[in-house]
């Protein structure tokens, strides 16, 4: 069974209470095809209030967290270095996060679709 990133976004989605994004989080915690890459735990304990931890914390541990490894930054500096020869400039953790699912092979679920060139990566 296909084994799905979730990005950032989307995770704010869900702890907003976005219907939608809602309904889709619980079958894959309960598939356990649910991953998140340690950036974006990062993005959202930058972004979180106080009164969030709690919630923000649920949400983090029912997903499987992906460190970022040796092969995953190698391949995250390819990632940029093949955008930026084509005139594309993607961000150091979006690239990272790409590669994550490359080498893990996971889907990318986000709605920031623009920030994966490779439209193979995501969850549609």
């Amino acid at each position: 069974m296909q084994t799905i990133l979730i990005d950032t976004d989307i995770a704010i989605d869900y702890l907003r209470g976005v219907k939608e994004t809602m309904e889709l989080m619980v079958p894959l915690w309960q598939e356990k095809r649910a991953y998140m890459s340690v950036l974006s735990v990062y993005e959202l304990y930058a972004g979180m209030r106080e009164k969030e931890q709690n919630n923000t914390d649920n949400f983090i541990n029912a997903c499987t967290i992906e460190p970022v490894v040796s092969e995953i930054a190698k391949k995250a500096g390819e990632l940029y270095r093949q955008h930026r020869a084509k005139g594309v400039t993607l961000t150091s953790i979006d690239c990272l996060i790409a590669a994550t699912a490359i080498i893990n092979r996971h889907k990318i679920i986000t709605r920031n679709t623009a920030h994966y060139p490779d439209k193979t990566l995501l969850y549609v």
